[in-house]
Order: structure tokens, then sequence, then C-alpha cells
């Protein structure tokens, strides 16, 4: 199979370029001295996390995390057992925990809510849970400092084993030194909490971080015991933006087909829409908006010059190609590739990867992902 056999659009993935990424991620934490526990919210797959635990120069991860509940019944019905369900949990959601902890998985659970954890205390199989901490982003946690911590802990008893936060906020970062800064307090904001916690006799074990800026550009994580990146595994142009990588390093497109064109325009139509490429913009906050996705051609090369999504109809796009090649209209059919704006978005509507090694144009795997929640 080739991609010019595929139907369109459909997810393609670069082995490739994802192992190059896996290995560049795994080398950094273990410079670091911390463990790796990569966020599966993006890949959703098996075997994207079978490449993950064989990458880099330790035993791989220690586990792993996830978004959905789905995610950790797929999981760990895989033999991914050890997980930390990075979403606060709510009373409805705790049977189903304890029922995939009663088969065999390890699945920790977060809250930063007194009255949740009374219920999460007064289970009758309770998680191991973590405390969230707010680090600045301002979307969930605690302050360290925040009086209402030490209540939690006591409430939660023995079910607490850690503190878990994140730098979402890094993303905002447009310098190697404004992201390594974000990184400092994230790290310091988490050790600060957790000795808090160990100066009130409460026993902690994990201290855990993480996203994929300032695992990449912290400069010390001491006294933190794991680190969550996710996105760094594909990679996408908001990343290539701020530095998290480059954009030879994006490692999942979307195919899609020419169904239209306009000439007097200088536009095509493609067949990838908002649901297919999202209408995730993050590009537009930086020096250098590429729309809804950069085009290129179909195997992955920038032949394409600046040409770029410029509207995305639910299962249309419209590309303005690039002015500085005028008389370029490729014809109805023909096979491109958009880069994606947001990977974790874009991947979301597909439910598998079309798996390509580098520039080949043959399909040498079909990977399946796990959808829902």
């Amino acid at each position: 199979m080739r991609l010019s056999d595929l139907p369109t659009p459909c997810l393609v993935l670069d082995r490739q370029v994802l192992q190059r990424n896996l290995a560049r991620m795994a080398h950094a934490v273990e410079a670091g001295g911390v463990a790796l526990r990569p966020h599966m919210k993006t890949a959703k797959s098996m075997d994207v996390l079978k490449l993950a635990m064989a990458a880099g120069p330790g035993s791989g991860p220690r586990g792993i995390t996830v978004s959905t509940l789905a995610e950790a019944e797929y999981f760990s019905g895989h033999g991914a057992m050890d997980m930390i369900y990075a979403v606060g949990i709510t009373p409805q959601k705790l049977d189903q925990v304890a029922k995939l902890n009663a088969a065999g998985a390890d699945i920790k659970v977060i809250t930063d809510d007194l009255a949740m954890a009374a219920r999460i205390a007064a289970h009758p199989n309770p998680p191991r849970t973590l405390i969230e901490i707010d680090c600045g982003e301002h979307r969930g946690g605690l302050q360290a400092e925040d009086t209402l911590l030490l209540d939690i802990a006591a409430k939660l008893g023995p079910a607490l084993i850690g503190v878990l936060t994140h730098a979402g906020h890094s993303y905002a970062g447009r310098s190697d030194a404004a992201i390594q800064e974000i990184a400092e307090a994230e790290r310091a904001t988490a050790v600060h909490a957790a000795e808090r916690l160990r100066a009130s006799g409460h026993e902690i074990t994990i201290v855990s971080i993480g996203s994929s800026p300032t695992a990449l550009h912290g400069r010390s994580f001491e006294g933190i015991t794991e680190i969550r990146p996710g996105v760094y595994m594909f990679g996408d142009l908001f990343q290539a933006e701020i530095g998290t990588h480059g954009r030879n390093d994006i490692a999942v497109s979307a195919l899609t087909s020419v169904v239209g064109t306009r000439p007097k325009e200088g536009k095509i139509l493609v067949d990838a829409g908002s649901i297919a490429l999202s209408k995730d913009r993050s590009t537009g906050d930086t020096a250098n908006d590429l729309g809804f996705g950069l085009v290129v051609d179909m195997q992955g090369q920038a032949s394409l010059g600046r040409s770029i999504v410029v509207k995305a109809y639910q299962e249309h796009g419209v590309v303005a190609l690039d002015p500085t090649m005028p008389g370029y209209q490729p014809p109805i059919g023909t096979k491109l590739r958009v880069l994606p704006n947001h990977v974790c978005l874009m991947a979301a509507a597909h439910d598998r990867y079309f798996v390509v090694d580098g520039n080949s144009e043959d399909v040498v795997a079909i990977w399946p992902r796990v959808g829902g929640w």
C-alpha cells in the first residue's frame, strides 16, 4: 500500500521522525536524573508507546499519563498498568477507576478539592491520589502556599502519595530564557508543595511536573521524581515556532486531496477541513502565522513553499498557494499533506495512523488509536 492509494483525509505518521523525537526526550530526561512518564493523550496508541518504551538509554518510561478513562482502559488492556489520570477526578468516575485497578491497573488520580478528597478517602477502594498544584497556568490546582493544601492532605490520609503540576503557560514563552524561567518556577513550586506536605508528616513519593517545552529547557530537576511531556512525540508547527523542536521534527500530518482549483485567486480547495485539521490557530500568536496548517507535498517535503490553509470549513480547506510560485496549480486529485498547528487536536478526529518511514510513500503499518472518554 502507498500513500497514493489511501482515502483522504487521513493521518500519516513518519516513524523515523517519531523515533528521533522519542530518543531526544529520553536522553534529556535521563540527563536530568528523573523518570519519564509520557502523556499519551496525543498519541493514544499502544504502538507508539512501545517505541517510547524502547527509546533512550534507560529502561523506558516508568509509567504513563492519560487524559481519559477510555485511554486508561485501553492501555491497561495492553499491559501498561502504571498511570496517572491527569484530569481532576469526579465522584462518578471513582467506581470506574476502582474497577480497572481491581483488574490489575494502577491508576492514580488527582484533585485540588476538599470535598472530593473526602469522597476519595471514603471510597471502599480509594485510588492513590496526587494533589494538583498551580505553578502559574491558573487552569487547575492549588497555590503551593494555600492552607487548603494541608487540609486536603489530611482528608486524603494514606491515599495521598504526591503532588502534580503542569506548566501549560510555557507555551507562551518565545525564547529559551523565558521557557527556562517558567521551567524553574514549575520545579520550585512542585518541590515547595511537596516539602510542606512532608513537614506535616505526609509521605510524598511522587513529585510530578511536565510539559514538552519545560522538559527540554529545564536547567534543574532537583526534587522532582518524574516529567510528563506528551506533544514532543509528534511535534507541530506551534512547538516549532516556540523552539521546542525544528520543523523537520514534525512526525504527523494529514493527507488530503485537491478537490477544487481557483487559479485566478491562487488558491486550491482540499478535502481536509476543520474536522481533519482542527480549527486551532496557535501559530497566530507567534511571529509566523501559518493559518490552519502548512501544506507540503505527498512526500512531506516543503516543495510548495509557504502554501497555507487559510480557511477551514467542516470538510473543506482553502489553501492559499505560495505567491512566489506563480502559475503553480496542482490539479484535482493531487495528494498533499498538511502539517498541524496543534497535533493533539488534528489527531483527535482520526482513528488510525498510516505509518511511513522517512520520505517513502510506502505505508509500512497501520496503527489504531483509542478515542472517546
